[in-house]
């Protein structure tokens, strides 16, 4: 009985009165800059997985990261169970910073069939690695190196193998790429 009456006084002491700020206009000093949302859900439109998602831009999209590898980089994959092979890269993702590289880290993937009377399948597809597990590789010299930046006398900016110097970035070696992908492109809409 005693904490019903403590509730009732308390209730009491609570009620509204005539001059309480309800039912009246607000006004707020325009001199407050507007509010920033920091804590911004991840709204993107990759499909990432629930432990995937990463740190997200203004604009919702997920912060790319800077790689050392470019589509068509020969490269030697340095750890994990491929270790020691060489392959080409044939794609990127810059969002977890992983590439593919053909012919390398094959998985299989069991297909469902489509078509009724139709049976399943188990292909073999390539997984992607992570970045840091891939290194430029130098065909000619065959060595593994890091990758350094520089800048030539024409005032284009380059990378380089730093063990042996060779340039990587050439402009015969984007068109060699360029040609490729659109031969591609024909052969599957072909």
């Amino acid at each position: 009985m005693a904490a019903i009456a403590s509730l009732q006084s308390t209730m009491a002491s609570l009620s509204l009165t005539s001059n309480s700020f309800f039912g009246q206009r607000v006004s707020f000093p325009l001199s407050h800059s507007p509010v920033k949302i920091t804590d911004k859900q991840c709204q993107i439109s990759m499909k990432l997985k629930r432990w995937e998602r990463k740190e997200c831009k203004p604009n919702s999209l997920p912060v790319l990261h800077k790689m050392h590898v470019k589509v068509g980089d020969t490269v030697k994959v340095i750890s994990g169970h491929e270790k020691g092979k060489i392959g080409e890269i044939t794609r990127l993702f810059k969002h977890n910073s992983t590439v593919i590289v053909k012919d390398m880290n094959l998985k299989t993937k069991h297909m469902k069939s489509r078509e009724q009377g139709e049976p399943g399948q188990i292909v073999k597809i390539e997984a992607p690695i992570h970045s840091s597990n891939v290194m430029l590789y130098s065909k000619e010299q065959n060595i593994a190196s890091r990758v350094g930046h520089k800048i030539l006398d024409d005032g284009s900016r380059v990378r380089y193998l730093i063990k042996t110097g060779e340039i990587i970035d050439s402009a015969e070696n984007w068109k060699k790429v360029v040609k490729e992908k659109q031969s591609e492109k024909e052969e599957k809409t072909n």
